[in-house]
């Protein structure tokens, strides 16, 4: 019910104003029909959607291989902690403008941007699910002589699972507006791109319209792949805390 009487709400208030800076939903309809048809939606979807992908999957690999270095080594995490704060407190703002001054505006500035404000998130997370690994299962993998590989993905992955989602669905909140802030700054594609250049000339049929082909997008993501994973992470929990 929330939504359909914001969306009235919207048009009433549209009707009242009449004014080109509130579009009523049936023109920003239309704006998100005629770009669909003309490709020119799909294209910038598409652009962001792939910065979205490499810096993930990039920003997760290194986050995970710092969280789990530094929660199984308390000398590491001694020593790079302080350093994991300032990052953490570090404005993305100011990374993507040194990205773009270092490199120019090139599409690896942009991508290592989204990376480095990514990475100490997760690493984070991760940290912590490292430092709350079982050390009785830790020692069922010493006495049946588990190589490294099998103690990571039989004893470590499991218990490292549910902070991996947390770390997941975080970082891809997390990156999705920074990836627009990128694109606006300077990339000549993407959402934020778009937003930009409808910003310019004050087409706020045109933002509202990306913006909810965004959200779409996002939403979609949310409920087919990450609320699923997320049922996962949290299943071998469940006889645990049967017995508890």
């Amino acid at each position: 019910m929330v939504l359909p009487s914001f969306v009235l709400l919207w048009a009433l208030m549209a009707w009242l104003i009449q004014s080109p800076l509130l579009p009523t939903p049936l023109e920003v309809l239309d704006t998100l029909i005629r770009e669909s048809a003309s490709g020119e939606l799909w294209h910038h979807l598409g652009a962001t959607l792939g910065r979205v992908v490499v810096a993930f999957i990039l920003a997760m690999l290194l986050g995970t291989a710092i969280g789990i270095t530094m929660g199984r080594s308390r000398t590491t995490n001694a020593l790079f902690d302080p350093l994991l704060v300032l990052m953490l407190n570090l404005p993305a703002l100011v990374t993507i403008i040194l990205m773009y001054v270092w490199f120019g505006l090139v599409e690896v500035a942009a991508v290592m941007a989204v990376v480095i404000n990514k990475v100490p998130n997760v690493a984070v997370t991760v940290r912590e699910g490292a430092r709350s690994l079982d050390y009785r299962l830790e020692e069922m993998a010493t006495v049946y002589d588990f190589t490294r590989w099998q103690r990571f993905r039989e004893v470590w992955v499991p218990q490292l699972f549910p902070y991996l989602m947390a770390a997941t669905r975080g970082g891809l909140a997390l990156i999705w507006k920074i990836v627009l802030v990128v694109e606006l700054l300077g990339r000549s594609s993407g959402v934020g791109f778009q937003l930009h250049m409808a910003f310019q000339v004050f087409d706020v049929a045109a933002i509202l319209a990306y913006s909810l082909a965004f959200i779409a997008v996002v939403q979609l993501i949310e409920l087919a792949a990450l609320q699923p994973l997320e049922r996962i992470a949290s299943r071998w929990r469940q006889p645990e805390a049967a017995h508890a």
